[in-house]
């Protein structure tokens, strides 16, 4: 009985381990009507490529990366400032877009899924799906047949996510299928870190990995 019991319990937490989860979007910063305006001065900025307003909202602080290359000079270097052709605005406009939630009443942290990433879910192994109704493929291409669709669920990836447009994951029923990588995103993708200091809201912290 013993034996059956721990087997029960062991299939039980199998089962659960394999279960999608869900992220859900949200955006909490209405809440400060500053951040609010701030932020969408920024990304109206981003939208035409303003490397001036951008680096005014820019702390002359800033963490670029975990190796200690930070300074608003080294920031201008790393995104090749100023530059119409910088990759800072997709990268920052994707996550202005994505939402955020606030850390404490001072600090704001977006997109969404870094800062209210399920703990239980290892951020170098799984992505978060963004959308409804988004179609997994049992190929990467547009001609692979439909396996199933998610929404906004949590997903395991299954192999290194490559440079083909289309990221590999393990379904929960241990298919394996295809999703255009444009519907996907990581924890440990680029995020940003708002901070407030004497009611000014700036850009402290953007970084990618960990």
């Amino acid at each position: 009985m013993k034996r059956l019991l721990a087997a029960l319990l062991l299939l039980q937490v199998t089962v659960a381990a394999a279960q999608v989860g869900k992220l859900l979007p949200t955006d909490e910063a209405v809440r400060d009507p500053a951040l609010f305006a701030f932020r969408a001065q920024l990304q109206a900025a981003v939208a035409r490529h303003d490397s001036e307003a951008v680096l005014a909202a820019v702390h002359p602080n800033i963490k670029n990366s975990f190796g200690g290359d930070d300074g608003i000079d080294a920031f201008k270097r790393i995104w090749k400032l100023p530059g119409h052709d910088s990759p800072l605005w997709d990268e920052l406009g994707t996550v202005l877009a994505l939402g955020g939630a606030f850390h404490d009443s001072d600090t704001f942290a977006a997109p969404y899924v870094y800062q209210r990433w399920p703990e239980r879910f290892d951020s170098f192994e799984h992505v978060a799906v963004l959308g409804t109704g988004v179609r997994v493929r049992s190929e990467p291409g547009l001609n692979g047949r439909i396996l199933t669709s998610l929404s906004f669920d949590v997903v395991r990836l299954d192999g290194p996510a490559g440079d083909s447009g289309w990221t590999r994951v393990k379904l929960r029923d241990s298919r394996t299928g295809y999703i255009s990588s444009r519907y996907v995103r990581s924890p440990v993708d680029y995020r940003a870190l708002f901070e407030k200091a004497d009611g000014r809201w700036r850009l402290a912290f953007f970084v990618a990995g960990d």
